[in-house]
């Protein structure tokens, strides 16, 4: 990795996590909120797709870029598995772990950067990443970081926004993330340029099959996604060959 590049990853991952701190408290009522509150029937979906390529027993999952910990609680409750959850948001993991606390779920909160996680390599059954991989200043780089901490056979789940596949829906789709979302999201948060940078961050993420693409080219083999809500968001899966 050269310095310059070195230099702008620390700047990215410096504002992004500038700007997570900044509407850690507004997050969870605007993500609910803004999406209708379908982004829990897709945390929950995400969850069982993990669940169903567990193997039994007691499996050890890391939650990447945890935020407020929404992934983390569903896997937990979904899965029985232990759980770790991590983030490089102070504020974000605060809230993450109030709320864990007040439901009672035995899950393991560590500070951490996604690019340079503070694990043993092949510590984990699952990696499961929701609406974070794109907000990575090195996306390649976290994916790597991913493959390294999984053992052979382990399961990685990416959740993340994707492009929508019919032109109405990616019409009327586009006009709410570009027009809409950035001032009611910023009405309620105090913070417009966030939500103008979720729509951008978006934009110029890989598309799903860019994505599966990259994912297999890292390393991971079966790799595959499925689309939700019609693309909006997307579901990738795939495994740390054995």
């Amino acid at each position: 990795m050269s310095e310059q590049r070195s230099a702008a990853e620390k700047e990215h991952a410096s504002r992004v996590r500038e700007m997570f701190g900044t509407i850690a408290k507004r997050y969870d009522l605007l993500n609910h909120l803004l999406s209708g509150n379908i982004d829990r029937r897709w945390r929950r979906l995400a969850a069982l797709r993990v669940r169903d390529r567990l193997t039994p027993g007691r499996p050890q999952i890391l939650d990447v870029a945890c935020g407020t910990g929404d992934l983390s609680l569903t896997l937990f409750e979904l899965t029985g598995a232990h759980v770790t959850a991590t983030d490089f948001c102070r504020p974000m993991l605060s809230i993450a772990s109030r709320k864990l606390f007040q439901r009672s779920a035995d899950i393991k909160v560590v500070e951490g950067d996604a690019l340079e996680l503070p694990f043993l390599d092949r510590s984990f059954d699952a990696v499961t990443i929701g609406f974070g991989l794109r907000n990575l200043a090195a996306v390649e780089e976290g994916l790597r970081e991913f493959l390294r901490v999984l053992k052979p056979g382990g399961c990685l789940a990416v959740l993340e926004f994707s492009k929508p596949q019919t032109p109405g829906l990616r019409g009327l789709f586009q006009f709410y993330f570009t027009k809409l979302l950035p001032v009611m999201g910023g009405a309620i948060s105090g913070s417009r340029s966030a939500y103008t940078y979720l729509p951008d961050s978006v934009q110029t993420f890989p598309d799903q099959n860019q994505l599966a693409s990259l994912i297999s080219r890292v390393g991971f083999e079966d790799v595959s996604y499925e689309n939700l809500t019609g693309g909006i968001a997307a579901l990738h899966l795939g495994r740390r060959p054995k």
